[in-house]
């Protein structure tokens, strides 16, 4: 009965603060003449909605998390919260990203010089969807601020928010089985916790205290020391978490510097000058300067991140023995290749910038090549193969899992039949012989004989007679 008690008041708060939402929407729309201090109001007062929204939904979620934890329905339940929280991280990244190449190839390819009023920096004639548009940029402000100003703000928000979750739904409330490695660290699930989230504290206060530094001034000084940072903490990571949640928090460290970019710098900056504009001062254009700075690293930010996000479907990156390594040198390679794209933009030619950033792509993926495998020395009978599968694989990768978090074959792989085995054995082969990342965190104790066993079997031909 308590529950759904519990789930009626959640409920009607939700709706309540839905149409709340709607309200201050409408309002604010039709307060176009209104005083600045009143238009404030209604835009604190939708700040104050939309974060008590959030906050009511992450309650539901947490309260129902509880309730099903250690029931048949907390397997379904996560895969579920994962499928939700994904879609909305991917949409709302896919709009903040393409923000930012967007306005970083306009401030690139902006006409600075052919009939440019003197209140300008520069404009574009563009044409798309069937339509031409002109876009003009101020040096500073224009003289009268237009009623409607769109900010764009809410996608790197609700990015970094859903990523967050995310990390939580995958990572944190599962912390045994996908953070911890008790090879690498033997840690506690809430230390291992604290110390993820604390390392984005860290790493945004090192990050900023390093844009503050002289260094700012000197753009190779600044990328030599920032990778440099980067580097340390993708080290770090490795030698704390699992390798693949070394991965996913070096890329949810870096987005929490993009969104931290937007909320402690680029934001507060436009708000300044806004606020100036309207009562008429002078507009400081450090301002507009110290924005655009971090709204150009966060482009450079974008494509490491990017990686990140699909590296767990690829162990050859992550389950290397030097998988910081190589996670630094893919992200250098990747914001080589955003480098080269943003000084073509320009009208800029670099003749090495691209060829260096693919040709250290490139040998990362020499670096991570397999090892030439030894000899087989007897033909390996199916039989082998199953009692190995049987006994390290499939309390999981079942379609009636016995593991104590998996409640769902993960992925959808089912090992129930020798037809089964062998559609995966080039998954097989992947994960549990070349790069070793399966089973997750070696849970069911696998040999290297063993692995050996099932590399024969696979070289062999994969035969279930």
């Amino acid at each position: 009965m308590v529950p759904f008690l519990v789930y009626g008041v959640l409920l009607f708060i939700l709706v309540m603060l839905v149409k709340m939402t709607y309200q201050f929407h409408h309002l604010e729309k039709n307060n176009t003449e209104g005083s600045d201090a009143s238009k404030e109001n209604i835009g604190l007062s939708q700040g104050f909605i939309y974060t008590s929204l959030v906050l009511t939904i992450i309650v539901m979620v947490t309260y129902t998390w509880f309730l099903a934890k250690g029931t048949p329905y907390e397997g379904h339940l996560m895969e579920w919260l994962n499928i939700i929280v994904r879609l909305m991280h991917i949409t709302f990244g896919i709009a903040w990203i393409g923000a930012s190449f967007y306005f970083v190839f306009l401030e690139n390819a902006l006409n600075r010089t052919e009939n440019v009023r003197d209140e300008l920096a520069g404009n574009l004639w563009a044409v798309h969807g069937g339509g031409f548009y002109y876009l003009e940029k101020y040096k500073v402000a224009p003289k009268t601020l237009p009623k409607h100003l769109h900010w764009f703000k809410y996608e790197a928000y609700f990015t970094w928010i859903s990523g967050f979750s995310l990390l939580f739904v995958v990572y944190y409330f599962n912390a045994k089985a996908m953070l911890i490695d008790s090879a690498v660290l033997d840690l506690s699930p809430a230390a291992a916790v604290g110390i993820g989230v604390g390392s984005f504290i860290i790493g945004w206060i090192a990050y900023d205290l390093l844009c503050k530094s002289p260094l700012i001034k000197k753009p190779l000084a600044f990328a030599l020391v920032g990778f440099a940072l980067l580097t340390g903490f993708a080290y770090f990571y490795a030698t704390v978490f699992n390798a693949r949640a070394a991965y996913i928090h070096f890329g949810a460290m870096i987005g929490s510097l993009m969104t931290a970019n937007v909320f402690f710098v680029i934001i507060p900056a436009q708000k300044a000058m806004v606020a100036a504009a309207k009562i008429g001062k002078p507009v400081d254009p450090s301002y507009g300067k110290k924005a655009l700075a971090r709204s150009l690293h966060n482009n450079y930010f974008t494509l490491p991140v990017l990686f990140v996000m699909i590296s767990n479907h690829f162990p050859s990156t992550f389950g290397h023995q030097y998988s910081w390594a190589v996670l630094a040198a893919i992200s250098l390679g990747t914001a080589g290749v955003k480098h080269y794209l943003n000084l073509k933009e320009k009208g800029k030619y670099n003749v090495y910038i691209l060829p260096a950033s693919v040709l250290l792509l490139l040998a990362v993926s020499f670096v991570t090549a397999p090892a030439k495998p030894g000899e087989c020395k007897e033909v390996v009978s199916f039989t082998k193969v199953n009692n190995i599968i049987q006994k390290r694989c499939v309390s999981c990768h079942s379609s009636q899992p016995t593991d104590d978090v998996y409640t769902a074959a993960p992925n959808g792989v089912k090992y129930d039949t020798p037809e089964d085995i062998v559609k995966k054995k080039d998954l097989i082969m992947q994960r549990v012989v070349i790069t070793k990342t399966m089973p997750q965190n070696n849970k069911t104790g696998i040999t290297p004989e063993e692995r050996d066993l099932l590399r024969c079997w696979i070289e062999q031909g994969a035969s279930i007679k």
